[in-house]
């Protein structure tokens, strides 16, 4: 047994190259993944390299990329001699001609399997993760297997989508493909980061695979439409003259509430700013263009602020009114946690967010501080308000920290 596989193949193909040199081969794509297939110590005995009919290696780094390790096959040339060492592998050139030649007959083997939907889906199932690796390493091919890529978004449904037919759904003026990463789809799919490209008609891919976003920052446009992460600042949204005026004097409005909340939160973040993105939610955190994506807690965050929020609306009132209000800075933070966990980060602090919503809750039930609750409380932290304050106001602070 070639492959030492147990089932059929999923695709096969045999070829022969003829010309300055000679050499025929025959790969396969098993049907599913082996256990080890990521596993770098391994031995690789994926393409064995025969020299006119005689067995010389099964464990030829040199003659297929590693991002290719689950392709089976055999490659026989006529050109090799049959005494080649393996430091003379590692220089040989008639093998960096094979190895190229290796490499376009696999890519076209891939589009064949994907003329098939059916095992088209059970490949990229089990492979996709190579193919997002070969865009990572293999400058040379890298448009090719773009074309292999599938991502769900806003608008496939429960089918993916390629970035062919994305681009065909593209509004008239839209210049850039919008992707969002996460560990899920369903929580991609609810961040509050798609909610004004939704209201838009923008689709917006969803890359969940951890290696998505290392696969990115390499391929970095598709047919000449930049990728573009909406979890990034910066996000650019076609606006006709009347919103951008909207925009600049909402920006004017809430000049002194964003003032307020950064010197409330210091330098958990880089700057707060009004947002173009949110419709339902009242803030979100955002990294730099170039910078890591939510995973990494050292990554420089900006906070996005909805405006037309009721939540915000109130806070920038009792901003206005009084900066030193001792509910301002309670919300601020709680507001900040909240953006936190909503926007794919984890909590610095969950004993401080606890103590703050344990805080509204006794709020809303209109129960007193206790002594205790004082000596343990944040002494960053103020209470919400006087413990004479009556229940009725209480009731009514309540009303708009919904």
């Amino acid at each position: 047994n070639l492959t030492n596989d147990w089932e059929d193949y999923l695709a096969v193909k045999h070829f022969s190259v003829e010309g300055q040199l000679e050499f025929k081969s025959i790969v396969f794509v098993p049907k599913r993944p082996p256990f080890d297939l990521f596993e770098t110590r391994k031995k690789r005995a994926n393409v064995k390299l025969y020299v006119r009919r005689v067995f010389i290696t099964d464990d030829c780094e040199e003659l297929v990329p590693e991002w290719l390790n689950f392709v089976r096959g055999i490659v026989d040339s006529e050109d090799l001699p049959l005494n080649i060492s393996r430091e003379m592998l590692q220089q040989n050139k008639i093998l960096r001609v094979i190895r190229k030649n290796l490499v376009k007959k696999c890519i076209e083997l891939f589009n064949e399997i994907a003329e098939k939907k059916e095992d088209f889906d059970k490949f990229y199932e089990a492979f996709g993760k190579n193919i997002k690796y070969g865009i990572h390493e293999d400058s040379t091919n890298r448009t090719k297997l773009a074309e292999l890529l599938r991502f769900h978004s806003t608008k496939s449904g429960a089918e993916m989508t390629s970035f062919k037919d994305y681009v065909t759904r593209m509004k008239e003026n839209q210049k850039e493909i919008y992707f969002i990463t996460g560990e899920t789809k369903k929580a991609v799919e609810s961040a509050p980061f798609v909610e004004g490209l939704k209201r838009k008609g923008y689709e917006v891919l969803f890359m969940v695979d951890p290696i998505d976003e290392y696969m990115v920052q390499q391929l970095k446009e598709y047919d000449g439409k930049k990728l573009v992460n909406i979890t990034k600042e910066g996000l650019k949204l076609d606006e006709t003259e009347e919103e951008k005026k909207k925009a600049e004097e909402t920006k004017k409005a809430n000049e002194n509430l964003c003032k307020v909340v950064k010197d409330i939160l210091g330098d958990k973040v880089e700057k707060v700013v009004i947002s173009n993105r949110l419709v339902d939610s009242p803030c979100v955190l955002v990294t730099g263009e170039f910078g890591p994506c939510a995973t990494y807690m050292v990554s420089k965050k900006t906070l996005e602020i909805n405006p037309d929020h009721a939540i915000v609306t109130e806070l920038r009132k009792k901003a206005d009114a009084d900066k030193n209000d001792k509910t301002v800075k309670d919300l601020v933070w709680l507001l900040f946690d909240t953006a936190l966990l909503a926007s794919g980060f984890s909590l610095e602090e969950p004993g401080g967010f606890a103590q703050r919503i344990h805080r509204m809750i006794k709020l809303g039930l209109s129960i007193e501080d206790t002594e205790s609750d004082r000596v343990m409380g944040d002494d960053d932290l103020p209470p919400l308000e006087s413990e004479e304050a009556s229940a009725a106001d209480e009731g009514s602070r309540m009303e708009e920290v919904d």
